[in-house]
């Protein structure tokens, strides 16, 4: 299934799917076949109930319309779920929900969409982290300028560059999946979060329904307490970021000013000679959308009582935007990873245009211990108007500082060593 053509950007073919009206539906009947199946082996319902739970099939367009009158999916469906009870043997209607409430099935649901977009999303960063760890690895020793404010800095390997990424991507990750472990609870507390439909035996049909579900159980509903799907929502939002800083840095470099870096790219509408960042511009285009999103869903969390009017009916839009955008900008990175093109003889070009400028730094130090730090800062700018830095220092250091002054192998301080603690980050966190 593809995404809309206005949310081209925002999804990819298969969070669409998970996050689809059929694919909602159909975790929703999931819910209601494992609650009859978990009640019926606690003898709390008949055997007909499950019968009719598991026969069922539901159409999305007979209900959904309806959804706005009640201000509840839950409620036309479960009315269609009745209908089609009864439909298969007398008695059966009687049954089918039984004890539950709305927001038990439809948070549960969105629980069991999350879990399949985990999946999703798990598969695509386990690939981009392989990627970024081999490209980093072939350019351990590819010497390129480091900017800082956009301008020329002292050199730095690209492998360093990439190992920067590596670790961002891995850290932010390492937390969203915390989140999803959080998230991915059951939610069934019925009418009031008491589960007093079921006198004492709610606990022990909880354990059930969430063994039923292959999902965790917490230590109570958790109806209008929304700390753990906010902890989602929020480090998506920064895991997005770190991918879409990854992006934002390809196309700079890809710039023809800088030609570092391209990517596979595509073609321009009106101009034959672009090629564009493509990639990073879809993976930037809905890593953008996100954070207004997670700024939606906290200022839903004060939830009123046990049960919110209004927040929580706006999160499903939300919390899904979220998981399909950054898992848009996930795949996106990923596949422009994949075909990068990495260019060391423009990185040496560029560095070796800045005629010796970035290595000042290093030119005052070694300068300072005979003038003082200020002198030798003045001379150093001086020199940098005379051309080369060499050129311009050529009397006032001896020969063997002079020909290394501006190596850039000789001035790389513990980048190796950092890149490396950054490709083992749980040794080194």
């Amino acid at each position: 299934m593809h995404p809309s053509l206005i949310d081209s950007f925002a999804s990819t073919d298969a969070l669409t799917e998970v996050f689809s009206d059929a694919a909602v539906v159909r975790a929703m009947l999931r819910f209601e076949q494992a609650l009859a199946e978990a009640q019926r082996r606690l003898f709390i319902v008949p055997d007909v109930a499950v019968f009719a739970m598991q026969s069922a099939q539901i159409d999305p367009a007979t209900f959904a319309w309806r959804s706005r009158q009640s201000a509840s999916l839950a409620i036309p469906f479960v009315k269609a779920l009745t209908r089609h009870a009864d439909e298969i043997k007398a008695g059966a209607a009687a049954w089918v929900h039984y004890g539950a409430t709305s927001q038990d099935l439809l948070d549960t649901t969105l629980v069991l969409l999350l879990a399949s977009a985990r999946t999703i999303l798990a598969g695509d960063h386990l690939r981009l982290k392989k990627l970024l760890r081999t490209l980093s690895d072939q350019h351990a020793s590819t010497i390129m300028l480091a900017r800082t404010l956009l301008q020329p800095a002292p050199p730095t390997t690209f492998g360093y560059k990439v190992a920067g990424w590596y670790g961002s991507i891995h850290r932010s990750w390492r937390d969203l999946s915390r989140a999803f472990d959080e998230a991915l609870v059951l939610q069934f507390g019925g009418a009031s979060g008491t589960l007093a439909a079921y006198s004492a035996r709610g606990p022990e049909l909880a354990r059930e329904l969430a063994k039923e579900l292959q999902l965790s159980v917490p230590a109570a509903p958790w109806h209008s307490h929304r700390d753990r799907m906010a902890s989602l929502v929020a480090h998506s939002g920064i895991y997005a970021g770190c991918i879409a800083k990854i992006a934002r840095d390809i196309t700079l470099l890809m710039q023809p000013e800088i030609g570092e870096v391209s990517e596979r790219g595509g073609g321009s509408s009106a101009m034959p000679h672009k090629r564009n960042p493509a990639g990073s511009v879809v993976a930037l285009a809905a890593a953008h959308t996100v954070p207004g999103l997670v700024s939606s869903y906290l200022s839903a969390m004060p939830q009123e009582n046990e049960r919110a009017a209004g927040g929580w009916q706006a999160e499903w839009p939300m919390v899904a935007r979220v998981v399909q955008a950054t898992g848009s900008a996930l795949a996106s990175m990923a596949d422009t990873i994949t075909d990068l093109t990495v260019d060391p003889a423009r990185m040496r070009a560029n560095l070796e245009a800045t005629q010796g400028a970035v290595f000042a730094e290093k030119a005052a130090m070694l300068l300072a211990p005979k003038m003082g730090r200020e002198a030798a800062q003045k001379l150093v700018a001086e020199a940098l108007k005379r051309g080369t830095l060499r050129d311009g220092l050529a009397h006032a250091l001896p020969p063997d500082q002079l020909e290394s002054l501006d190596s850039p192998e000789d001035y790389l301080g513990s980048a190796e060593t950092f890149r490396r603690q950054l490709l083992e980050p749980d040794t080194n966190d």
